[in-house]
């Protein structure tokens, strides 16, 4: 039986997310961009851009968000055909991001651990938006409430580092972290009074809390 992450990639390429061509598809490198944007976010990180768009370019309308929700949950729906799994999907928009819902009792193995199947099956689904539009898109994808869940967890994580800050002087530097879950933390600092900053290269980019000047 294959692996829960070797499943989601099986299923991405049968539901027709693989590259016809030859060569390499030039949008996985957008897509890397867009990780970084995720974490910079509207707030901004340290050294780091939270422009998600790119250079010129206007921000997504209401319609162009709804759009890429449409296109996420088609594609969303077709791998859950694919792999056999039961699941309603649920369309809304937030700001100036789409976001995409999978609810059902059995979705664990969309999930995976620490929510790597959900982040793998995120990037697939925005390269299938990328590729209908040709603009880079920040949707979000949850499943199963997962990323409310995990929210709640690291924000209480940014807080209590925040207090360890503040109590020993020292900065506090966390475990790896993706990108979604980095931001999660610096908010939560932000909102502690204090300063954050990401070090290290993926898959080991942490969060460091540091101490007030």
């Amino acid at each position: 039986m294959a692996e829960p992450e070797d499943e989601a990639v099986t299923a991405g390429q049968e539901a027709g997310l693989a590259d016809d061509g030859d060569g390499a598809d030039d949008g996985t490198d957008e897509m890397a961009d867009v990780a970084a944007a995720d974490e910079a976010g509207t707030g901004g990180e340290a050294g780091e851009s939270g422009d998600a768009g790119e250079p010129g370019s206007s921000r997504p309308t209401v319609t162009d968000l709804e759009q890429e929700s449409e296109i996420a949950a088609d594609y969303i729906e077709g791998l859950l055909d694919v792999a056999d799994l039961d699941g309603d999907i649920d369309m809304d928009v937030e700001g100036e991001r789409a976001f995409v819902s999978v609810v059902g009792a059995t979705l664990d193995e969309l999930v995976g651990r620490r929510g790597e199947v959900l982040e793998a099956l995120q990037e697939l689904t925005r390269l299938a938006v990328h590729r209908q539009t040709g603009n880079r898109t920040r949707m979000m994808l949850d499943v199963g409430g997962y990323r409310q869940r995990r929210r709640a967890e690291l924000a209480e994580t940014g807080k209590d580092a925040a207090d360890e800050v503040k109590r020993t002087g020292e900065p506090k530097r966390l475990w790896p972290m993706n990108p979604f879950e980095r931001k999660v933390v610096h908010d939560a600092v932000a909102a502690a009074g204090l300063r954050s900053e990401s070090e290290g290269e993926e898959p080991d980019r942490r969060v460091v809390v540091l101490p007030a000047d």
